[in-house]
């Protein structure tokens, strides 16, 4: 499975809105097998927030582990957020 985050919108700020975008997107998942992978694109994405991606990622990666695999983090707003999340968080993302 694909989660193409742009479709939230290119500037993904709010713990509010990261919260709202996962609860949104949850029915979608209701069929993922616990081996698929499920991969997070942040093609397209400006601005990503500390917040926000705590409200989304986290639950996703609580709920399928090391199936979930990030790509397209080359933007610096991007990678400064996943460092701050490893950081702060202890969170251990994989990344393709």
């Amino acid at each position: 499975m694909k989660i193409e985050l742009k479709k939230f919108g290119n500037i993904l700020t709010s713990r509010q809105l990261g919260k709202e975008a996962y609860l949104a997107f949850k029915p979608n998942m209701r069929n993922v097998g616990k081996s698929e992978e499920i991969e997070v694109d942040f093609s397209g994405v400006d601005v990503f927030s500390p917040s926000w991606g705590d409200e989304f990622l986290t639950p996703l990666i609580e709920e399928f582990g090391q199936n979930v695999v990030l790509s397209n983090t080359d933007n610096s707003s991007v990678k400064a957020t996943l460092e701050l999340l490893t950081e702060l968080e202890g969170k251990h993302f994989k990344f393709r």
